[in-house]
């Protein structure tokens, strides 16, 4: 089971934006990630609670940021309720997409599990749920991702494989590199392991 965490920054200006402490593990079902997140000084910020199925679709989601709550889940497209800090409202949505996103970590190692590239494979369009921080504001977007190099490497315990992806966001043309050991990020955009206790899972 992978523990450690992430520390987490914006991507443009590189401003800290606090750490995500993290576990996860594979299953009989699947795949789970849970993580609580702080804020640079130290303060709790959110929570994250990812299941997915064998396939690697979201069987259950759970949001947490700024008194600000998402439970989701992988029907009919991805559907989700979100509830505002004060409790009274909850909205509901619904899109033809396959799965979810964010800022978590755990979002990526979703997105490739679910798309299960290889690397002679062409690159593979998919549509995403975003919820945006702080606010969990829900927000469709179209990426391509394409599984560019995978490498393996001699460690103390076992080979280390890593996986670079190509991910392009479709309305922009904006690209970056994701670079995933199992169900680890080594680096993303925003995103740098900070800590890591276990070697990373291997998925069949």
């Amino acid at each position: 089971m992978p523990r450690g965490h992430y520390s987490l920054h914006d991507p443009h200006d590189h401003t800290p934006l606090g750490e995500e402490h993290f576990h996860c593990a594979p299953g009989p079902s699947g795949w789970r990630y849970v993580s609580q997140r702080v804020d640079p000084t130290g303060d709790h910020s959110g929570s994250v609670d990812l299941a997915l199925d064998e396939l690697g679709r979201p069987i259950r989601l759970e949001l947490n940021a700024a008194s600000w709550q998402v439970r989701g889940a992988a029907i009919d497209g991805v559907t989700w309720v979100r509830t505002d800090p004060t409790g009274t409202h909850a909205t509901e949505g619904n899109v033809p997409a396959h799965a979810f996103t964010g800022t978590s970590p755990a979002f990526l190692i979703a997105t490739a599990r679910l798309l299960r590239l290889t690397p002679d494979a062409t690159a593979t369009r998919v549509r995403l749920v975003a919820f945006t921080d702080p606010v969990l504001a829900p927000r469709t977007v179209d990426q391509s991702w394409a599984l560019v190099n995978r490498q393996t490497h001699t460690t103390d315990n076992a080979p280390l494989t890593v996986d670079e992806y190509q991910v392009t966001a479709l309305d922009t043309g904006e690209q970056h590199s994701v670079h995933l050991s199992g169900d680890v990020v080594l680096s993303a955009p925003g995103i740098e392991l900070e800590n890591l206790e276990t070697p990373p899972s291997v998925f069949d």
